[in-house]
């Protein structure tokens, strides 16, 4: 967004573009019913966003993809490109863009050509995106000319890294992120959680909040602190600041502090503004809350499984029973939890200790020969071998796990027995013959990666 101001500052018309059609054809990101409301409520949080930067707006348009792209000529040219451009270019094009599957729906490979026609019915001189645009952009350079279209000027922005550890924002991990309208005490405890390691420059989202965002707008960014630590210091640029920070002379909770106060003051005009009756109304129906428990429930999804990461960190045999095995499992929580796993014979106990694996954790606790098992160690299994799964390297006990294009959706507190929720999704839980996990050819995921099965493929998950 400062960059836009900078434009706009600049002299330059500048024409936001509303893609809600691109936003459907992207696996359905957004649900077609609400794309009207959405596109309602990002022009006017964009519009308080530039005012409380001090940018003049007489020279800034917003246009909704739907208002052209339904036209006679455009549908006529998004033939055209289809008999041009191969099926190798649209997924290359939008490998960084449009959501991946292993079974890509047809509509991901109309995003990118949608987005090169862009260019041409806006009438434009140049397109801005991130740098995760750039294949985009070269499909676009690649493609125009063969429809008697102009080349456009393509201007690329650095993407803001998330601040959890692995580096990228997310729509599944809230704290991978700040959102406009996060209260103060919300950007308070997302910076306080946020990964930011001493003398780290390389992977660090707070240094790149104040590079791209506070210091474009402040010019400076002060670090309040003890006499003890040197005292208070004012930084006039950002290179002052990463250097300062790499030789440890900044510490991370002091820039903590410092970045969550100048962020939440260049939000609260934001906050202010829509605080209004109608604006709050707009953010009802744009975001509607999710249906109430009682109706969802019906819903047979595997989202409503509370799969985590976790780490075995001492595992013995059960007293009273030769084929199980007793874990205690670091799930994230304040204490660990006692899982009973049927392994004993089939798998060895040395090599589930350390272990990360994954486990379900919202089973109905079962006693199990006397000793009560709270989560399950989810294992693919065959008559001749049973494997736990494996979670990407640098997985942490407590991260999600989810299933493609399942994220949105939240885990039931408690799987009722009686519905028997695990029992109807548990037959399409199977190892790919590339040995990703898999619910109905879904992959299993956590953000940092795909689950996987050592070497069990085409097996049954259990």
């Amino acid at each position: 967004m400062t960059k836009i101001a900078d434009f706009l500052k600049a002299g330059c018309k500048v024409t936001i573009l509303f893609a809600d059609l691109h936003a459907y054809l992207d696996n359905m990101k957004a649900p077609w019913e609400l794309l009207e409301k959405r596109a309602q409520y990002y022009q006017k949080v964009i519009q308080s966003m530039l005012r409380t930067l001090g940018v003049p707006l007489d020279k800034l348009k917003f246009v909704k993809g739907t208002d052209y792209q339904l036209s006679r000529e455009y549908t006529l040219d998004v033939y055209k490109l289809s008999s041009l451009v191969t099926e190798h270019d649209a997924r290359k094009a939008g490998a960084e863009v449009v959501k991946q599957a292993s079974t890509s729906l047809l509509s991901g490979l109309l995003y990118p050509g949608l987005q090169a026609l862009d260019e041409e019915y806006l009438d434009v001189d140049a397109q801005f995106g991130g740098v995760d645009q750039r294949k985009i952009f070269v499909y676009a350079e690649k493609y125009l000319p063969m429809l008697g279209y102009k080349k456009r000027i393509h201007l690329m922005n650095p993407m803001v890294p998330g601040l959890t550890e692995a580096g990228k924002m997310s729509a599944s991990d809230e704290d991978s992120k700040i959102d406009i309208l996060d209260s103060p005490e919300s950007v308070k405890r997302k910076l306080k959680k946020a990964f930011c390691e001493p003398g780290n420059i390389e992977r660090n989202g707070i240094l790149s909040f104040c590079k791209y965002v506070l210091f474009p707008v402040n010019n400076e960014l002060g670090i309040e602190r003890k006499e003890e630590y040197g005292g208070n210091v004012t930084f006039k640029n950002y290179d002052d600041l990463e250097k300062a920070f790499e030789k440890q002379d900044v510490h991370p909770g002091d820039l903590k502090l410092s970045v969550q106060k100048a962020l939440n003051k260049l939000l609260e005009p934001i906050r202010k503004d829509f605080e209004k009756p109608e604006l709050k109304t707009l953010i009802a129906q744009a975001y509607p809350p999710p249906p109430k428990k009682g109706a969802a429930l019906e819903e047979i999804v595997p989202s409503r499984l509370d799969l985590r990461v976790g780490k075995i960190i001492s595992v013995e045999k059960h007293p009273d029973a030769d084929s199980l095995f007793v874990e205690t499992v670091d799930l994230g929580e304040e204490e660990p939890r006692t899982v009973v796993s049927g392994l004993a014979g089939l798998y060895p106990m040395e090599k589930l200790l350390d272990r990360v694996a994954v486990f379900m954790c919202n089973l109905k606790p079962v006693k199990m020969r006397g000793v009560m098992s709270l989560a399950m160690l989810m294992c693919a299994s065959t008559p001749e071998a049973v494997e736990p799964l494996e979670p990407p390297s640098g997985s942490c006990p407590g991260e999600r796990v989810y299933f493609e294009g399942h994220e949105e959706g939240q885990p039931d507190e408690k799987l009722n027995p009686k519905k028997k929720i695990w029992e109807k999704l548990q037959p399409d839980l199977f190892v790919s013959n590339s040995l990703v996990a898999q619910w109905q050819e879904c992959n299993m995921m956590t953000k940092l990666g795909n689950v996987t099965c050592p070497t069990l493929k085409k097996a049954p998950i259990k």
